[in-house]
């Protein structure tokens, strides 16, 4: 058996704060990070089938008071009839202020778990142990948590930060490539962001096979840093945190004109060529040369829609839009985003028909 990955420790600054371990192998560590004696494990079926049994022997072994809780897999277990059950569960299991839920899964169990979390006794310890790239890079900091509503995706939750983030790079071998590839868009983005290292070292990291436990460990690591500094900046997301939406204005309108068909790792790589393309227009760095290498490397569903005219609504509808100015994060270089209220609809298609031509419908 070859020599494990090194483990990266990143702390998010916030209140209070807390750690991010990156590494190979760290899910059978885990009760040495979780304190509390009374836990209650929240995963889905599918990752429960490959994890759950060891977490909870590894919890149990230490003396720990164990509980499992498994949701169907996909976005329809963020509902209020998911976290009303966990809640009821809490309960009849004694869970008390000294308990602390455990998230193992992906972003969806992460944001169920991490709202059931901060809304029972309002509010106890919880830990999250993402298993698919997006979650470690992305959904796992920042201390976003929520549920749907039928009127609308994340309506209803919380920011309650975890005690401790534990990502074991380990269980990216068993991740599908497609949802590999969807995670990685997100750390692409973080590269564009505020560390050109990333993208510099995009093709080592993804394109060799198998992929080395420590090259991703230490691209997550540094991918994790970004969102850190962002979300220590600004927790609440009143100010720069909103740099992380780059590429999501026309993301999230993409996906609701498809009613969700189309991933959001698969928006977001059109997102993050849009604005480059928009950004190009404006005589800001010119990065369409890296997106473009992205979408074809992520090779995204078709965009489904060829009239621009049927994503403006979506768009105008954005959460970063202020007094009914339509705001897009772009680049002026790599590590320089900013946020711009003054694009115009010309600038818009434009945009679009250089994507259009590049990519098709």
């Amino acid at each position: 058996m070859g020599e494990r990955a090194p483990s990266h420790l990143i702390r998010v600054e916030v209140r209070p704060p807390y750690p991010v371990t990156v590494g190979e192998g760290l899910l059978a560590q885990v009760a040495a990070t979780v304190e509390e004696q009374r836990v209650a494990i929240v995963s889905d079926a599918v990752v429960a089938g490959r994890y759950l049994a060891d977490l909870e022997a590894t919890l149990s072994g230490a003396g720990k008071v164990v509980s499992a809780h498994v949701v169907p897999a996909g976005e329809a277990s963020k509902s209020a009839r998911h976290w009303l059950e966990l809640q009821r569960a809490f309960a009849r299991g004694g869970l008390d202020r000294a308990s602390a839920v455990v998230a193992l899964g992906g972003g969806v169990v992460g944001d169920l778990a991490g709202f059931a979390a901060a809304t029972y006794l309002r509010g106890v310890a919880w830990y999250q142990l993402p298993t698919s790239l997006l979650a470690m890079v992305d959904a796992s900091v920042g201390g976003k948590t929520a549920i749907d509503l039928p009127e609308g995706k994340n309506l209803t939750g919380a920011f309650w930060q975890p005690r401790a983030v534990i990502a074991d790079v380990a269980t990216l071998a068993t991740l599908p490539e497609t949802e590999l590839r969807q995670g990685a868009v997100e750390l692409f983005k973080h590269g564009l962001l505020a560390d050109r290292s990333l993208l510099d070292d995009f093709d080592a990291t993804f394109g060799s096979s198998p992929r080395s436990p420590g090259a991703l460990a230490d691209a997550i690591a540094r991918s994790v840093a970004v969102k850190a500094a962002i979300v220590a900046a600004d927790e609440r997301e009143g100010g720069v945190r909103a740099h992380l939406n780059l590429g999501h204005t026309l993301a999230h309108a993409l996906e609701a004109v498809s009613g969700h068909r189309l991933t959001h790792g698969d928006a977001v790589a059109y997102g993050l060529h849009f604005a480059a393309l928009l950004g190009r227009q404006r005589g800001h760095e010119d990065v369409t040369g890296a997106t473009s290498r992205l979408l074809a490397w992520v090779r995204p569903a078709p965009l489904g829609v060829t009239e621009l005219a049927a994503l403006l609504p979506t768009m105008a509808r954005d959460k970063k839009n202020l007094r009914g100015r339509r705001r897009f994060v772009l680049l002026r270089a790599v590590g320089e985003p900013c946020i711009v209220d003054d694009v115009s609809e010309p600038e818009l298609e434009r945009a679009w028909g250089a994507l259009l031509e590049e990519v098709g419908a």
